[in-house]
C-alpha cells in the first residue's frame, strides 16, 4: 500500500489554497499530493509522520513540505476520546507553476526556487523564522485576495534567506508519485494504539493479510525503515514529549513509552537523539521561561 493522492480544490478567487482548520482530532489518511505545503499545527498534541521521519508535534509546528512527501499528523489518545479538545492547523498549498510557468525561474526569484528545491527533505521551520511565518499566517485569514498572494511571496522570500531551516527527511529519502490504495494507514494506528506495550509483527501482518516476511519488506520499502526501528522512534518521540513536559520520572517514562528496561531505553533514546534522557530533560528546561524542580 502507498500513500493517497490527494487533489485539492481551489476558491475562485485564488491562484493558492489558505486554509485555517478546527476539528475536534486529525483524520486524514496517510497521503501526498502535487503541491508545496506550508503548514502550522498550533496548540495541538499529537505525532507527525513525514516521509521517513516520525516525531511528536511541538508547539507551533510549522514546516515547508515539497510536492509529492507523503505525510499524516495524528493526534494524542485524548483527541479521539470526545473530551472537548481542539485541533489545529494553517496551511497554505501552491504548485509551483501557481504563477506562471517561469515564474520562480525569474532572477529574482533565484534564492526562492533554491529554497522550493530544499523543500523535497521537508524543511522545519524555528527560531524567529517560526514567529514571522506564524504572524503573517494569521495576517493571510483577514487580507484581500490579492494581498493574501502578496503575503505568501513575502513569506516565500524571507524563508529563501533564513538560517533557520532545518531538513527533516533523511539525504536518500525519494518522493513517491503514486495514487495506490493506502494499507499503511492501519500500520499506523495500529502503532500508535499499541507502542505502549509489546508490539508483534505478526499480528499486524496477519491484519493486513501478509506474511512476516513480505510484510518486513513492505513496510521499509514504503518508509524507507525497518518495522521495530520505526516503532523505536514513536516511543522515542513519546518519550521527549514526557521528558519536557516533566511531570514524571525518566524510569516511569521508560515503561509508559513501551521499553522493557532503563537500559534498553538509554541505549535507543542516546542513539536517537545524541542525549541521555536527563540531559535531554536538563536541555529543554534550562530554556528561558521553563520552570526546573521536575522529577529525575
Amino acid at each position: 500500500m502507498r500513500p493517497q493522492l490527494h487533489k485539492l480544490p481551489l476558491s475562485p478567487d485564488s491562484s493558492f489554497i489558505h486554509v485555517n482548520w478546527e476539528c475536534n482530532y486529525f483524520d486524514k489518511a496517510w497521503h501526498f499530493h502535487k503541491e508545496y505545503e506550508l503548514v502550522l499545527i498550533d496548540n495541538t498534541e499529537g505525532t507527525r509522520f513525514i516521509g521517513d521521519k516520525v516525531s511528536f508535534i511541538k508547539d507551533s509546528d510549522l514546516m515547508l513540505i515539497g510536492p509529492n512527501i507523503p505525510h499524516l499528523y495524528r493526534n494524542t489518545e485524548e483527541y479521539y476520546q470526545n473530551k472537548g479538545l481542539v485541533a489545529r492547523s494553517s496551511f497554505i498549498h501552491f504548485t509551483d507553476d501557481f504563477l506562471g510557468d517561469p515564474f520562480f525561474d525569474l532572477p529574482e526569484m533565484k534564492a526562492v526556487r533554491l529554497l522550493l528545491n530544499r523543500s523535497a527533505l521537508g524543511l522545519e521551520i524555528n527560531g524567529h523564522s517560526n514567529s514571522y511565518i506564524k504572524a503573517r499566517l494569521r495576517e493571510m485569514s483577514t487580507e484581500t485576495p490579492a494581498r493574501r498572494l502578496l503575503k505568501l511571496l513575502d513569506i516565500l522570500i524571507f524563508l529563501s534567506t533564513s538560517e533557520d531551516l532545518t531538513p527533516v527527511l533523511s539525504s536518500a529519502f525519494t518522493a513517491s508519485n503514486s495514487n495506490d490504495t493506502d494499507k499503511i494507514d492501519t500500520v499506523f494506528q495500529f502503532i500508535l494504539k499499541n507502542y505502549k506495550s509489546e508490539i508483534y509483527i505478526g499480528e499486524i501482518a496477519e491484519k493486513l493479510n501478509m506474511s512476516i516476511a513480505s510484510f518486513s519488506r513492505y513496510f521499509k520499502h514504503h518508509t524507507r525503515k525497518t518495522f521495530s526501528n520505526y516503532v523505536t522512534e514513536i516511543r522515542i518521540s513519546h518519550a521527549c514529549r514526557l521528558l519536557m513536559e516533566g511531570n514524571y520520572s525518566i524510569s516511569e517514562i521508560c515503561y509508559q513509552s513501551g521499553f522493557e528496561n532503563l537500559s534498553n531505553f538509554y541505549r535507543h533514546f542516546k542513539k536517537h537523539t545524541g542525549l541521555i534522557p536527563k540531559d535531554y530533560r536538563g536541555r529543554f528546561l534550562s530554556a528561558p521561561g521553563r520552570v526546573r524542580g521536575v522529577l529525575v
